[in-house]
């Protein structure tokens, strides 16, 4: 396990900065700068400009210098917003998404796993018909649409909850409902599939033989197998929620990162840009990590040599 988790641990700065590197290529073939405006600025201070942020060396300079910065950790500071380091505004923005993130996977975690585990247990009954039905519309309705009606229902028409801005708890209830109902959807169907999978496998019809009560049964043996489906999904679920859902944030005005992200490609600031996708790459293959590792725990059949 040891050996296996520092060869994991050796990839993880290699692959990020082949993602920097292909991001850094397809910003610099883009047409424009972060410089362009209506007007044309005069030659002067376009040279200017370019000299200050080096963009007037060779463009292999230029990109040997921007990976010795970002294998150093420092992106630099921000092209649009003035003195402020990339590392700095990415980790005033975090804790917005982070907030949001988690208690959303945590109620979509309890919400889909139950509903999981109960559908698989009365297969072809209807409560297993009408959570799949549910899960299927969790799946189809997208947050642009389900964010605005949850406004509308619960904040225009009832008065129960603030349409948006960050505040209290209660204006986290509604972007928490909204991004929870994609991820229960999918944890509901993928605890089910995995359920229905384990219920019919050896070691389980091993147990019953035994003598074991249905309820050690399912508790001891058949969710440690069961819920492995969703472990492989709340790897990249978990970095692309802590790292901002740029949809939630813009429709309840939220100062999130994936706020920030947008208007970091729309600004052509490219520091900035970098910094966002060096960091959620990163943040993808750590959470991967820890869910091979769990694996090992979960299911006795996997060992890493």
């Amino acid at each position: 396990m040891l050996a296996f988790t520092l060869r994991r641990l050796l990839i993880i700065v290699p692959m990020a900065l082949l993602v920097v590197s292909v991001t850094w290529g397809l910003i610099r073939m883009a047409p424009g700068s972060f410089y362009s405006e209506e007007r044309t600025l005069p030659p002067a201070v376009e040279a200017n400009i370019r000299e200050k942020y080096g963009l007037d060396k060779p463009i292999y300079q230029q990109y040997f210098m921007m990976l010795a910065n970002v294998v150093r950790g420092d992106f630099g500071t921000s092209l649009r917003y003035q003195d402020q380091t990339v590392n700095e505004i990415i980790f005033r923005h975090l804790p917005y998404s982070a907030t949001i993130g988690l208690l959303a996977y945590l109620l979509a975690l309890v919400i889909g796993l139950a509903a999981g585990v109960m559908a698989a247990l009365r297969q072809n009954s209807a409560f297993d018909y009408g959570s799949m039905a549910g899960a299927m519309l969790g799946l189809s309705v997208p947050n642009f649409v389900l964010g605005p009606l949850l406004v509308i229902v619960f904040s225009l028409w009832l008065f129960w909850l603030p349409p948006a801005r960050w505040g209290g708890i209660s204006n986290l209830v509604l972007p928490v409902l909204t991004l929870a109902a994609i991820y229960t959807a999918y944890i509901a169907r993928l605890t089910r599939a995995g359920m229905l999978e384990i219920m019919r496998s050896d070691y389980i019809r091993t147990a019953r033989a035994k003598g074991l009560d249905e309820k050690t049964v399912l508790l001891k043996h058949a969710m440690r197998g069961g819920i492995v489906p969703v472990l492989s999904f709340t790897g990249p679920a978990l970095a692309s929620l802590l790292a901002g859902t740029v949809v939630v944030e813009k429709v309840f005005a939220i100062p999130g990162l994936g706020n920030i992200f947008i208007q970091s490609v729309l600004n052509r600031d490219e520091p900035l840009t970098l910094g966002i996708v060096a960091f959620l790459s990163i943040l993808i293959m750590v959470f991967n990590l820890l869910v091979d590792i769990s694996y090992g725990f979960l299911d006795p059949r996997i060992r890493y040599d």
